[in-house]
């Protein structure tokens, strides 16, 4: 029996829950999907799958082998790949995470230009801002805001990013403007930040002309989530300091105002980030070419310090 084709008609079968999608997909006859099931489960001497009439799933044994190796047929693939035409049109699954602003926003409504570029490719954008396992996740990539801290992880530089402070009109009608850093210690309600899964708060920095001054300030709401940010200033809930590219189109619609624009909160370090001892398929490299690009053509990202950097520091919010 053949080793190969029985792992990867056993990963199929996973994949699409199915032994007849199995059979469809990978042009063999039930009964030969079915036998080398059977043949894989007597070589390895323990059961695999449940089998019912409505459904297949795996056991506990059958999951751990399932993602053990469903990862080797993809580095094996990659492998031929790259050795093949594969390497100049990328073709197959690439998963990637990032924050929900920096999708909506910035991503997203660019990807377009990279399905014409690679239409052999498929996407799954996972959206949050919570810290993830890259390897136990199975993601090939995530793009995150902040310094990277995490030594088995590469972090590619791909800009920095301007952050603004605002607030909405309704917030600042009964108000004071703000004159100074100072003056948002009193009588001011800010909309903080704090990371997921954990209540440690991103601290308010503001810069101008050499001089730094960390804002605490009092807040009524606190989000782990940048769409909630957004919406949290929109509503007038308070000051929101944040990514240009979530708030400078808002500021230009008038629905939000800028604030001391003598003060700027310091830019954020944008990363994509891929585990140092997973090989880079073909796939990631020209995504993480495609956001260099990307970053580097929008307004509200500063040029990177440096092309490449190993980390040493957790992952912000984008």
């Amino acid at each position: 029996m053949d080793y190969f084709t029985a792992v990867r008609t056993f990963v199929r079968v996973v994949e699409t829950g199915s032994f007849a999608k199995a059979a469809d997909s990978l042009e063999l006859p039930r009964n030969t999907v079915t036998k080398l099931v059977q043949w894989l489960e007597a070589h390895l001497r323990v059961k695999l799958l449940h089998r019912t009439t409505r459904k297949v799933s795996t056991t506990n044994d059958g999951a751990l082998y399932f993602d053990r190796m469903a990862n080797l047929l993809e580095e094996w693939h990659e492998v031929e790949s790259e050795l093949s035409s594969g390497q100049k049109k990328p073709h197959g699954r690439l998963r990637v995470d990032m924050g929900a602003s920096m999708a909506s926003q910035l991503v997203i409504p660019k990807l377009a230009d990279f399905r014409r570029r690679y239409p052999d490719m498929q996407l799954d954008v996972g959206v949050s801002d919570r810290p993830l396992d890259l390897v136990s996740d199975r993601i090939d990539c995530v793009i995150r805001a902040g310094e990277i801290k995490d030594p088995s992880l590469i972090a590619r530089h791909l800009g920095d990013l301007k952050f603004v402070l605002c607030a909405a009109p309704g917030y600042l009608a009964g108000h004071p403007t703000p004159s100074h850093p100072d003056d948002l210690e009193d009588g001011h309600s800010m909309v903080r930040y704090f990371y997921a899964g954990s209540t440690r708060q991103l601290p308010l920095l503001l810069a101008s002309q050499g001089e730094r001054v960390s804002v605490k300030g009092s807040y009524f709401i606190s989000v782990n989530e940048s769409n909630a940010l957004l919406a949290a200033a929109l509503a007038g809930l308070g000051i929101v300091a944040g990514p240009a590219f979530m708030l400078q189109p808002r500021i230009d619609s008038g629905e939000l105002t800028p604030l001391l624009p003598d003060w700027s909160p310091p830019a954020v370090p944008l990363h994509v980030v891929y585990p140092a001892n997973r090989h880079m398929n073909t796939r990631t490299r020209v995504f993480v070419d495609w956001m260099m690009e990307l970053s580097q053509n929008n307004p509200h990202i500063l040029p990177p310090r440096a092309s490449l950097a190993l980390g040493h520091g957790d992952a912000g919010r984008d």
